[in-house]
Formats: C-alpha cells, structure tokens, sequence
C-alpha cells in the first residue's frame, strides 16, 4: 500500500516569538533543529524509508527535511520543491506578535483571521517590510497578499494531485517537509474533516504524521509515529 509520511517543519525563530510568520523565511531555533533530527531518528527506529520528498521554497521546512534525511542516512533522496506547499500567506498580520494584534484587534477578530475557513487576513500595508516581490525565489510566482486556508487548499491540492499522488500510486514512498497550514489542507482532504472541524486542528511542530492509505490513496489509518 502507498506510504505517506507528514512532517510540519521544527520550532522557527518566529513561532518562538509568537509572531506571524507567514511565507517570510525564518530559520529553525536551536530547538527546532533538535526536533527535526529527533524526528529523523525516529522515522529510521521505526523503521520507516523513503523513495523521494517533497518540500516548500521555505528555509524551515527545507531544514527540516535535510535534518531529518542526515539522521536517517538518507540525504542523497530526491526532493522537489514546490511554492504551493508554502505556509499559508498571513497579509498584512505577517510580522506582528500574535498578543499584541489581540488586543489591538480583539481575540475574536484575530481567532477569525487565523481560523476561519475563508476570511483572509487584511491585506498589507503599502511598503510592508515583509514584501517579497524582490526575492528571487519567487521570480515568475504569483505572490498572493493574503490567504485564508480556502486560499491554501487551492494551490495545495493540484500539487497534490498533479505530482505527489501519482508517485504514490506508482508505490513510491513519499515524505513530505511543509507548514502548519499547508499540512493542515493536506490533512483535511486526506481525512475528510469538514470545513468547521479544520479550524481546530493543530498540527505540532517536528512529529511525524503517517498516512496509512488504500490503492485508490483513501485513508485507512493517520497517527503521530510518536504514539506508536
């Protein structure tokens, strides 16, 4: 059966500061590294290998994937990037520390803007220092303002379906080193979890996610490799 193990990139420097990060390049935190080796040694201890990887343009999920490849022996895998498995894009809110936009805004508002299904946070300011128009990364990419995890799911999920789930149904075992909120559009449509019950769903930094799946890439099985 087709094998599919998640990884959400370790702690960043701006989850630890509590701020937006967004699609803005952070690097790991000392912890952060320790989590995505340990997540490595973990996957080769369960005796979990991979055929080829999948990850975003961004520093922390590319880290993380690289990480956990050297803690498994396995650095020379191939892996493609791709921007459409990037975080999910936090507007205007990218930057800004997560109590301080509370209560400036309100919790209400701001739970609205990090959880809702389709409300995008406000767009940027003019001049905003996090805009990445210049960063050659993204030459020829269409750089979204703002996203709401609708947004994400619809650049998420024809990645998934043009170039992850055919190299599954080919038998190839895929692991993927990505973001909260792009996992987030992966699990969803995975595990079949509604609009409203995606709000709540949080996804831990550094712990491995395995899928077990079917021929037709349906989920029989999701756990954290931690709990097994």
């Amino acid at each position: 059966m087709p094998s599919l193990v998640l990884i959400r990139h370790g702690q960043s420097a701006w989850n630890l500061e509590n701020r937006f990060t967004g699609w803005w390049d952070v690097d790991l935190t000392e912890q952060g590294v320790k989590e995505a080796w340990a997540a490595g040694e973990l996957l080769k201890a369960k005796g979990l290998d991979f055929d080829l990887t999948f990850t975003s343009f961004q520093s922390r999920a590319i880290k993380t994937l690289n990480l956990a490849l050297e803690a498994m022996g396995r650095l020379w895998l191939p892996t493609e990037k791709s921007w459409k498995l990037n975080e999910r894009h936090y507007g205007g809110l990218t930057g800004l520390d997560k109590a301080e936009t509370a209560a400036l805004h309100g919790e209400d508002q701001v739970k609205i803007w990090r959880r809702s299904f389709d409300i995008p946070p406000p767009l940027p300011e003019e001049g905003s220092p996090w805009d990445l128009a210049k960063d050659p990364r993204y030459h020829g990419v269409p750089i979204p303002q703002t996203e709401s995890l609708k947004d994400t799911i619809a650049r998420v999920l024809p990645y998934w379906d043009e170039r992850i789930a055919p190299e599954l149904k080919a038998g190839k075992r895929v692991l993927i080193s990505a973001h909260g909120n792009s996992l987030r559009a992966l699990v969803k449509h995975l595990s079949g979890i509604s609009d409203a019950e995606i709000a709540s769903l949080e996804i831990p930094t550094g712990q491995p996610i395995v899928y077990e799946l079917d021929a037709g890439l349906n989920a029989t099985d999701r756990y954290y490799l931690s709990e097994r």
